[in-house]
């Protein structure tokens, strides 16, 4: 079975975090004045306390989730589900404390895109079935 464009995509983006992530860990590992841990703290979750190599870790995650969706393994989209879901929490207390603006629209259109990916990973049809017929 083809895989849908969507999940092509969305394992893109899971791909491009993972770099991302192992960029600031290498980077901190290898320079540590030369870049904060929190920037990767939107994508780690809290774990960004735990040191560089939490972020190589983390990233790790990020990539193999990327190569399962890729691969079409339902497990993979499952985590990326997890993964919507744990975004969305993590972006609640942000929206409530927000001030009326640019950035309770920034959290908002994060929140409505976590919320898309994830209800496209567990309602579209094609997805569905991209994933069953593996």
């Amino acid at each position: 079975m083809e895989r849908p464009a969507g999940i092509t995509g969305i394992a893109i983006l899971f791909f491009l975090t993972a770099i991302y992530l192992w960029a600031i860990g290498a980077l901190k590992l290898l320079a540590p004045e030369a870049i904060s841990l929190m920037r990767g703290a939107p994508l780690m979750y809290g774990l960004e306390l735990a040191g560089p190599y939490m972020a190589l870790l983390v990233g790790g995650g990020y990539a193999l989730v990327g190569w399962g969706l890729f691969r079409l393994h339902n497990w993979a989209r499952w985590a990326a589900m997890a993964v919507m879901v744990l975004g969305v929490w993590s972006l609640v207390p942000r929206i409530s404390m927000a001030e009326i603006g640019v950035a309770i629209l920034w959290y908002g259109l994060q929140i409505a895109l976590r919320v898309a990916v994830g209800w496209y990973l567990a309602q579209a049809p094609a997805v569905i079935d991209s994933f069953m017929k593996k």
